[in-house]
């Protein structure tokens, strides 16, 4: 349905209708706009004043621009993802290695504090023995002063005298033999502690590697992550844009419809049209009573919106029910099947879906964040409720059309529309 330009044009002040007047010579001396329309039937747009007029069509090569940008952002948040979960196996594995070699470090350090105490202790032991070895020492010195007449002299007897020699001569031997000993496992000590000194130091190069290059792989997951944040928040913004042009375009739409005698299938009830104008268009004049409510089960119709899950396991009031319910129970559509909001019908349905209108098919405005769904019951050049229906445009019955349950015969253009057979 064509915006009526006179309408428009008479709630315009002076000002606006004089600058509307010249955009519209400018364009018609430019050959886009022809003297007998004010309506750019071609472009969807109508220029009045500094408003701009957009088709409900239009909206849609906006949205699919906006969901070609989500599925390409989409793409790239993918790839960060792989490329995230790349970045933190390999931080699980350098931290796994710094684990590693830091239990490595603290083995090192007990085996040099142990090698530290034994150096110590030998050290005593060392200090020790070289006393008991000056003792002896001085000892011998002392003896070696007495004549050997002497020293036969001072002993009890001859076997006495041989002991003595014999025994200082074992006590030198062995003393000399344990400074040996305690000399070279004191080498050999130190040896090991240098060694243990060198693997700490290797060890602790690698601790300090493993650690920088842990953060480098940290640095590059928080960027990743910063990426994928960032295409994340412009992905929910085109979300949220795409739904406010589905909105608009809903609305331009339920603008562009115009109400139609509903066919005979019952009247009164909670969910029949109400004959109280809404969004400036009265739907219906006459007794609630009479209102029609297109053959909706009563006990639904009466029940509150949402309350009960019936024909096709939606809940009523809802256009979703009411579209299952007729589909398959007044026409007679058995098997079928479909899942999700009135927007996913058109791919979810086990039914042929394409884009041509037929009388009986449902109609799927995949539009808004629910959509809706309509019982087609008029198609282009068909004649119903006494004139014919126009290019572009489909007679629909539904429910919830008001967002309040309520049933509705509405004429509406089905640009965009798929249609379940």
């Amino acid at each position: 349905m064509l915006l009526n330009s006179y309408d428009i044009i008479k709630k315009l002040n002076k000002k606006q209708k004089i600058s509307m007047f010249k955009k519209v010579k400018n364009l018609i001396s430019s050959g886009i706009l022809s003297k007998k329309s004010l309506i750019l039937t071609s472009l969807g747009v109508l220029i009045v004043g500094s408003t701009i007029f957009v088709s409900a069509d239009q909206f849609t090569s906006q949205i699919n621009s906006l969901q070609a940008q989500n599925a390409q952002n989409q793409a790239a948040v993918n790839s960060l993802q792989l490329q995230s979960g790349s970045y933190q196996d390999a931080i699980n594995n350098l931290q796994s290695q710094i684990a590693a070699i830091q239990a490595a470090i603290v083995a090192s350090q007990n085996q040099q504090a142990q090698i530290t105490q034994q150096i110590a202790a030998n050290q005593i032991k060392l200090n020790q023995e070289k006393q008991v070895l000056a003792d002896d020492i001085k000892t011998m010195y002392l003896n070696s002063q007495m004549s050997t007449i002497e020293e036969l002299a001072t002993s009890k007897s001859l076997s006495d005298f041989v002991d003595a020699q014999v025994y200082r001569t074992a006590v030198q031997n062995q003393v000399q033999t344990i400074l040996n000993q305690v000399t070279t496992l004191e080498k050999q000590l130190e040896s090991q502690k240098i060694q243990v000194g060198q693997l700490l130091q290797t060890q602790e190069a690698q601790q300090n590697q493993l650690n920088s290059s842990e953060q480098q792989q940290q640095q590059l997951l928080a960027y990743s992550q910063s990426q994928i944040s960032q295409y994340n928040q412009q992905i929910a913004a085109n979300q949220n844009k795409i739904i406010q042009l589905r909105a608009e375009q809903a609305a331009l739409n339920e603008r562009n419809a115009s109400y139609i005698t509903p066919p005979s299938g019952g009247y009164g009830g909670y969910c029949a049209t109400p004959n109280y104008p809404i969004g400036g268009t009265y739907y219906y004049s006459g007794s609630m009573t009479y209102s029609p409510n297109g053959g909706y089960p009563m006990s639904w119709c009466n029940a509150s919106m949402d309350s009960l899950t019936v024909a096709g396991g939606f809940p009523n009031r809802e256009c979703t029910s009411f579209a299952y319910w007729y589909f398959t129970v007044v026409e007679g559509n058995s098997g079928f099947y479909v899942t999700g909001n009135a927007n996913q019908w058109w791919y979810t349905a086990n039914r042929p879906v394409d884009q041509t209108p037929a009388v009986g098919s449902i109609a799927v405005d995949p539009s808004g964040y629910y959509g809706h769904v309509m019982i087609v019951i008029a198609t282009p050049g068909q004649t119903y409720d006494g004139r014919v229906v126009p290019a572009g445009y489909i007679d629909t019955i539904s429910m919830n059309d008001d967002w309040y349950g309520h049933f509705f015969a509405m004429q509406r253009p089905y640009s965009g529309f798929y249609f379940i057979h």
